[in-house]
């Protein structure tokens, strides 16, 4: 099965519904594990991205927040929230098949904090520097949260059974 051509029919059959031009097809084996267009246009949800959902899908499918092993087809580059979540799931591969330099001329979606040409920017700079109005509180409490975790965990501060970049941080 040629599941970028699927990706891109997926997309195809989104927008001819009413949806935006974007789709994700999740495969591991050759088989496909999970797949979904984006919905936000459908749902009102701005975290409805293709990537996002079909994630969701694969994990629950496989019971696992880890996606080693699988090969993610997502239509364009990802954005930077669909980015974070495929860091976070550790697949083997992710297959984009279009560029935002290709498809802008047909498609652009900035918002108030929020444009391509800049936003990666805004991950590098201090959090009370970014153009999303930010404020600090520090309360203990919420550091205490992360303890009583530690010691759920057996008095390991990392997630069990996650895949690991090889580099050993638990000092």
């Amino acid at each position: 099965m040629d599941f970028a051509q699927r990706t891109i029919d997926l997309a195809r059959r989104n927008v001819a519904e009413g949806g935006r031009p974007f789709a994700t097809v999740i495969v591991e084996d050759g088989t496909i594990l999970a797949e979904s267009p984006n919905l936000v246009a459908q749902t009102g949800d701005p975290t409805a991205h293709a990537e996002i959902l079909a994630i969701r899908e694969a994990c629950v499918r496989l019971g696992t927040e880890h996606l080693v092993g699988a090969t993610i087809y997502v239509l364009a580059q990802p954005c930077p929230m669909c980015l974070g979540a495929l860091y976070y799931c550790s697949p083997d591969e992710v297959v984009f098949l279009t560029t935002r330099e290709a498809y802008q001329p047909h498609y652009v979606d900035d918002r108030k904090y929020f444009e391509l040409d800049t936003f990666y920017d805004e991950f590098g700079k201090s959090w009370d520097e970014r153009r999303l109005p930010m404020r600090y509180e520090p309360r203990q409490d919420a550091v205490d949260v992360y303890r009583a975790w530690q010691e759920a965990n057996g008095g390991d501060r990392r997630v069990p059974g996650a895949p690991t970049s090889g580099h050993d941080d638990r000092r």
